[in-house]
């Protein structure tokens, strides 16, 4: 924070230094005119500023979504491959880890992902993983053919894991605060920038002003609505999943 106070102060500084010393000198010439070039670099430089940091808060989120969105279907892929392989384990087990996995991708869709709006995950999903795991490593199974399988339900599991932990850092992502800020405030800028630089618009004059001022209004609210992943405009839905639930039923009526 010391280092942005002492940018912004420096950058200020140097502005009514050039100011103080140009008139001193009597360089230049005086420029009052709200259409002077003074104002017209100024404005401009604000504009340019303000999309800039308006395509930084939207490009950011909507790049981490469209992440987000395709490590679901990483995530339920491994969930569907450690059902197939889970088939090919001996009797009793088998059935038992495919309820697992069933088990685990119902909690998923119906309780975990409402949490995550909020940008969390339930402890609950993570402990009912390392269940299925710990389940797993301990079977005892016999023949090439149920090692393989073990060894491959394993593996998926080990996969599902580690997607399930960039779907919490995912659900946690959000914009720098202070980028949100800069969108709302070189926003307010703009839109009051003439009338700082002089200008006293009226009558039809005002309505490219106020067309302005409701289209600024719209980007910033959706600047604001895909901040979180899992929620507004953008938010991840639990597709993956509700199709993994699908697939589950597939696979149970071809064994």
């Amino acid at each position: 924070m010391l280092g942005f106070i002492v940018a912004v102060g420096s950058a200020i500084a140097v502005v009514a230094l050039s100011a103080l010393l140009f008139r001193k000198f009597g360089a230049g010439s005086e420029d009052s005119d709200p259409g002077g070039p003074s104002v017209g670099h100024a404005g401009s430089m604000l504009s340019a500023l303000f999309l800039l940091v308006f395509a930084i808060a939207i490009v950011v989120p909507w790049t981490t979504a469209d992440s987000a969105r395709q490590n679901t279907y990483t995530e339920s892929q491994s969930a569907v491959e450690a059902y197939w392989a889970a088939d090919e384990l001996p009797g009793p087990a088998a059935a038992q880890v495919q309820a697992g996995l069933r088990d685990y991708v119902g909690f998923v869709v119906d309780q975990e992902w409402p949490l995550m709006a909020d940008g969390r995950l339930s402890p609950e999903g993570t402990t009912r993983l390392n269940t299925l795991r710990t389940q797993v490593a301990g079977l005892v199974v016999d023949g090439e053919d149920q090692e393989d399988a073990k060894a491959a339900v394993m593996d998926q599991i080990s996969q599902l894991s580690s997607s399930r932990r960039q779907r919490a850092a995912d659900a946690g992502a959000t914009p720098p605060t202070i980028l949100l800020v800069l969108t709302v405030v070189t926003g307010l800028i703009v839109l009051v920038f003439p009338f700082l630089a002089g200008a006293r618009p009226k009558g039809m004059a005002l309505l490219p002003m106020l067309a302005m001022a409701a289209l600024l209004g719209v980007g910033i609210y959706m600047a604001f609505d895909i901040v979180h992943v899992f929620d507004g405009g953008l938010a991840v839905k639990p597709d993956a999943f509700t199709s993994a639930l699908a697939e589950f039923g597939r696979i149970s009526g071809l064994s």
